[in-house]
């Protein structure tokens, strides 16, 4: 595997969106502007499985023609190596789903899992191309962007299916692309291809709009739940004041104090 390169995006962006950034960018000039003009946070307090839901963005996957991202997986590595390799034929690049617990260069290797997204191109001698943006401070320690080759046996392990979910993690995941998608099956290994028919949106539900009456709604909920501050942490992009976060020190540059993860 390569050495991390310098950062190319800011901490600002999510396990997520860094990755999104980077697979649009080719094909949508401008997009890390765009997504920065989409930016605005909403919380559901009535989702499926409880709790609360986050959106950070509106949909910016949808190109001029109508064409987006779906999720797909398969549950044998066969079937995803080769949808994988056919994504690329048609493409050029396909948004993988990563396991954090199985990414060498992530600070949670070998502990916590949660979905990241990375973006794979294939290479010649049989490697694949692994680009991952992401470069933040999280509650795990610092990841840096990465850049290297993979091996099939490599890239299956980065991949390896979560072994459980949290009703939060299942919720970032429906909310990645900014509006509520439902993502593939957890038993297998997940991508997301480009498509002539990308995922509808979930309609429904009741939101808290915009930012500060969605804080205080949050505020109002960890007040409430003391417990919720541990279980919606991830949901807190690095560069945001939530209520359960100590203000940041005068002179210390954002990123450098522990926050919750961006998600």
């Amino acid at each position: 595997m390569s050495e991390p390169p310098a950062a190319r995006v800011p901490a600002e962006l999510s396990r997520y969106t860094a990755s999104l950034v980077a697979y649009l960018e080719p094909r949508v000039p401008g997009i890390g502007d765009t997504l920065a003009a989409s930016v605005g946070l909403r919380v559901r307090t009535d989702p499926p499985d409880g709790g609360l839901a986050f959106s950070h963005h509106s949909r910016v996957d949808i190109d001029d023609r109508g064409r987006g991202l779906a999720y797909r997986g398969a549950d044998d590595w066969t079937a995803a190596r080769e949808a994988l390799d056919a994504e690329l034929a048609r493409h050029g690049a396909v948004l993988a789903v990563g396991n954090t617990r199985h990414i060498p260069w992530s600070p949670s290797y070998g502990a916590a899992e949660t979905s990241h997204w990375l973006v794979l191109r294939r290479q010649t001698g049989q490697k694949w191309s692994v680009r991952d943006d992401f470069d933040a401070l999280t509650s795990h320690g610092t990841q840096t962007a990465y850049e290297g080759l993979l091996d099939d046996h490599e890239l299956r392990d980065v991949l390896t299916p979560l072994s459980r979910t949290t009703p939060q993690a299942v919720s970032r995941d429906r909310h990645a692309l900014g509006e509520a998608v439902e993502p593939a099956p957890y038993t297998g290994y997940r991508w997301l291809e480009l498509t002539d028919a990308p995922d509808p949106a979930v309609a429904g539900g009741t939101w808290v709009e915009g930012l500060l009456p969605a804080l205080h709604h949050v505020a109002d909920t960890v007040r409430a739940d003391p417990g919720a501050l541990v279980r919606y942490a991830d949901d807190s992009p690095d560069g945001w004041p939530p209520p359960w976060r100590p203000p940041r020190a005068a002179g210390t540059p954002a990123g450098s104090a522990c926050s919750p993860c961006a998600p």
